[in-house]
């Protein structure tokens, strides 16, 4: 894969960031065995980035993929979030939570300068990003590095942006993938398709290198999607039970049982899509309801019930990221690893 040539891997596997799941002890076994390990930066202040980083650094001397969100700061009007507000009542009043106590503000924030400051000292190899790219400045700062750029896309017309505003590969997010859809180019999600189908348009329609993300549980799914034309493939929910994660308890328990194969996309959690498990939250007001406020400010409410009822071992109202076919196993990054880095050199 161009670009990636130089960053000397074994095999083009990329662990996917997951944010809320792993830090830099996942990133950093991934990385020790050949393949691109990822750290989630979103939810990280600039004094966690700083300290993450530092601790990726002494874990690894390979390279890694720092991952951003580009989202633009959602605002909603007062009469919108008191409707939230009002839909989530009755779990209030059942776990004694008083609206007023609930915080205020986003928990997730976008790539900025003064993100890229601290970033711009340990000068990552690969710097991926969702929701799009950040302005043109900002791109160029961390192109100046010498970083290969990454970026998401959903749908067909995501990635052609993507390569002609300077990604110098796309990351063809297919339905299936867990967590964020990384769709930036509209609301909805009209045009979205299976991962495969996807990469296969892509690969008829640009010229970088492509990345197949979403689906890909097995060795074979990954070899699947490079006949269909993935230079690379992006893995995440079969690192979900791997010993290096910091999957919770919950979350944990939800992967090794069937519950699993029950997966939906969802707004509640943040005001975007996202696939997980399905959860009472979902079945009660349904996955997408269009009473959610806007990115991420659907999160605060909802993670306060969540506090409350996790600290009754119930996961009611806990996103349970997961991808559609989902088969995670309990081993070290190494072991899951090197199954897919096996299968890829036995496909050449």
């Amino acid at each position: 894969m161009e670009g990636f040539d130089s960053l000397g891997l074994t095999a083009p596997i990329i662990q996917a960031p997951m944010a809320g799941v792993q830090g830099a002890a996942l990133a950093a076994a991934v990385s020790n065995c050949g393949a691109l390990g990822s750290l989630p930066c979103a939810m990280l202040s600039v004094e966690a980035l700083e300290a993450e980083l530092s601790r990726l650094a002494e874990l690894t001397s390979q390279p890694f993929n720092l991952n951003f969100f580009c989202h633009r700061d959602g605002e909603e009007s007062p009469e919108r979030y008191a409707q939230w507000l009002q839909l989530l009542a009755p779990f209030f009043e059942e776990f004694g939570i008083s609206p007023e106590a609930i915080p205020v503000g986003a928990q997730r924030q976008p790539f900025s300068e003064a993100v890229a400051e601290v970033v711009e000292a340990f000068r990552p190899k690969v710097v991926s990003f969702h929701f799009g790219l950040p302005e043109k400045t900002l791109l160029d700062r961390v192109k100046s590095w010498g970083t290969l750029v990454l970026s998401s896309a959903t749908t067909v017309d995501e990635g052609r942006w993507l390569e002609q505003h300077g990604a110098d590969a796309v990351i063809a997010q297919g339905l299936e993938a867990g967590g964020h859809r990384g769709h930036f180019l509209r609301d909805d999600l009209e045009g979205q398709m299976p991962t495969r189908e996807l990469v296969s348009r892509c690969a008829q329609q640009l010229s970088v290198p492509l990345i197949a993300a979403g689906g890909i549980a097995l060795p074979e799914d990954a070899i699947e999607m490079r006949r269909a034309g993935a230079a690379a493939v992006q893995i995440g929910s079969a690192y979900l039970l791997a010993d290096e994660a910091s999957t919770s308890h919950l979350h944990r328990e939800a992967l090794a049982t069937e519950r699993r194969s029950e997966t939906a996309l969802t707004n509640l959690y943040t005001g975007r899509p996202a696939r997980g498990i399905v959860t009472r939250l979902m079945r009660e007001l349904g996955a997408m309801n269009d009473k959610a406020p806007v990115f991420p400010l659907a999160a605060n409410a909802v993670g306060a019930l969540r506090s409350k009822a996790e600290a009754q071992g119930d996961d009611s109202f806990t996103p349970l990221w997961c991808g559609e076919r989902a088969k995670p196993r309990k081993a070290s990054a190494a072991q899951i690893t090197e199954t897919f880095l096996r299968a890829w050199a036995a496909s050449d």
